[in-house]
């Protein structure tokens, strides 16, 4: 019974694309549908924060920014977590596989 991973071959990932830029990110914003299920998103909150009140196509605009910004720091935020999560079990795998040699050495 095997039970350390020296057998298995550890898969390597691609390396990940960089962010798009400002430009790319407006240019698909306008290309999207105005039935995005994002702009939905968008608009039911725009509209929970304007209170119901009718407003200009400016202000819709700037709520609809400031909910994206707000929603992408907090997936910044997972992504960090994320990563210091991955770490934790990275360490705690390097322990275990070093438990687990251990072990075998005092079996044989």
């Amino acid at each position: 019974m095997n039970l350390g991973s020296k057998g298995k071959k550890r898969m390597v990932l691609p390396t990940r694309p960089d962010p798009p830029s400002v430009e790319q990110i407006i240019e698909d914003i306008n290309r999207a549908y105005p039935n995005d299920p994002v702009f939905s998103l968008l608009q039911e909150s725009s509209e929970d924060l304007k209170g119901g009140s009718s407003s200009s196509e400016v202000e819709m605009r700037y709520l609809q920014s400031r909910r994206y910004l707000e929603l992408n720091e907090r997936l910044q935020e997972a992504r960090t977590e994320l990563v210091r999560r991955r770490e934790e079990l990275r360490v705690v795998g390097e322990s275990l596989e070093k438990s687990v040699a251990e072990v075998k050495d005092r079996a044989n």
